[in-house]
């Protein structure tokens, strides 16, 4: 790989982490609201969907560490996908 490739893929990682950050923040404000109950269906939907998305990501960082992870990693992939389950979080799908 070259230098320029490296940096591209580097500043898409840096915007999509800066995009999680004002997302994750937006849905702290949300479900601050919902417990005040002024908080309607729809945002209490997207902070979910965000929460759900944390999730996802920190799902994949402890596969991550785990010995094996360059096998174990694409096994769970494939069997959540044979079951019809998203494991992959959106930030990562845009790369």
């Amino acid at each position: 790989m070259n230098t320029k490739k490296i940096q591209k893929f580097i500043l898409k990682i840096k915007d999509s982490f800066l995009e999680e950050s004002e997302e994750n923040k937006k849905m702290l404000d949300i479900f601050v609201k919902q417990i005040e109950g002024t908080a309607s269906e729809d945002e209490i939907d997207y902070a979910n969907n965000q929460l759900n998305e944390i999730f996802k990501s920190l799902g994949l960082g402890v596969l991550t560490i785990l010995p094996f992870s360059p096998i174990t990693i694409p096994y769970v992939i494939k069997k959540a996908q044979e079951l019809g389950i998203d494991v992959i979080p959106k930030w990562y799908k845009k790369l």
